[in-house]
């Protein structure tokens, strides 16, 4: 652990676990016009604890998308006991956001782990190997993870339903699983994802470790889960996006192969809609036991 700064005594890190419809919010990072899930969280940090708070996420997602379990990071001299922070911080949020859990662990200097995330990404990559060497130093919500999953929603039906607006994608076009399922596994292992990549994306290297795709139809419902040590932006949007293309029978599974090859992201198909993507978990290494939930899905 590195040595605290003076001014530092006495703050302790807290760690929530955050669930949030994003249909209302234009995503999470703060904007001037206050209409994104952390402006609307740090309000009611603020109002809970008569103090300004600053929040630090696992990943940021754009407007209109979902977040089952979010993993933000803040640093306070105010003591509660772990739920006091869920209660007090939910009397304060809109019914589209809420803190499930949360827990303390030691202060840390965001200035110190950074510089040494920056330097495990030139050793390692953004691999388990890079953020289990940054333990020493403490938890950090974006720098700690080792891994994060997504859900993509789509209802596939001839006909929309406005029971799922907002919360699912959809397409009308009858979808075959099994050929999206097996496209997709052309995509698992370390690649260039450049292809499925948003072109205004400033993630220093396109080079991302897929670890796993799995598509899935439930009646009229087809979810598409994937994890990686980390996405770049719209990645999994464009990779749903070449998997419809593929699934409706426009294209073999084994252009979603080609399209990757090329490197080229006029090559791939467009960005999926928001509605549907839900970031659903944030992995960190054992030794912060973080209360995470296991459950996917709170209604299951």
């Amino acid at each position: 652990m590195t040595e605290l700064d003076p001014q530092a005594e006495g703050l302790r890190r807290v760690v929530l676990g955050v669930q949030y419809d994003g249909a209302s919010w234009q995503g999470w990072q703060t904007q001037p016009h206050r209409q994104t899930v952390q402006d609307q969280l740090e309000a009611a940090l603020q109002r809970f604890s008569t103090q300004p708070i600053a929040t630090t996420c696992a990943g940021r997602t754009d407007s209109g998308v979902h977040a089952l379990e979010q993993i933000v990071h803040f640093d306070t001299p105010i003591a509660r006991d772990s739920f006091s922070w869920v209660r007090g911080t939910n009397a304060f949020l809109p019914p589209t956001i809420a803190v499930r859990w949360a827990c303390e662990l030691p202060y840390v200097d965001d200035a110190a782990i950074a510089g040494a995330a920056s330097q495990a990404a030139e050793l390692h990559g953004a691999d388990r190997a890079g953020a289990d060497s940054l333990s020493q130093f403490g938890f950090h919500a974006r720098f700690s993870a080792i891994a994060r999953t997504y859900h993509y929603v789509l209802y596939n039906h001839a006909v929309r339903t406005p029971l799922l607006a907002g919360k699912a994608g959809w397409t009308f076009r009858p979808l075959d699983a099994d050929r999206m399922h097996r496209a997709a596994q052309h995509l698992i292992g370390e690649h260039d994802f450049t292809s499925f990549r948003a072109v205004e994306c400033q993630a220093k290297s396109p080079v991302r470790k897929m670890e796993s795709i799995a598509v899935r139809r439930h009646g009229d419902m087809i979810v598409f889960t994937l994890k990686a040590n980390a996405f770049l932006h719209h990645m999994v949007r464009n990779i749903v996006g070449s998997l419809v293309v593929v699934g409706s029978g426009k294209q073999e599974p084994d252009w979603m192969g080609q399209v990757l090859a090329l490197r080229d992201r006029s090559r791939a198909a467009p960005t999926f809609m928001p509605d549907g993507l839900y970031l659903a978990r944030v992995d960190y290494p054992d030794a912060w036991a973080l209360p995470q939930e296991s459950r996917a899905w709170p209604w299951l």
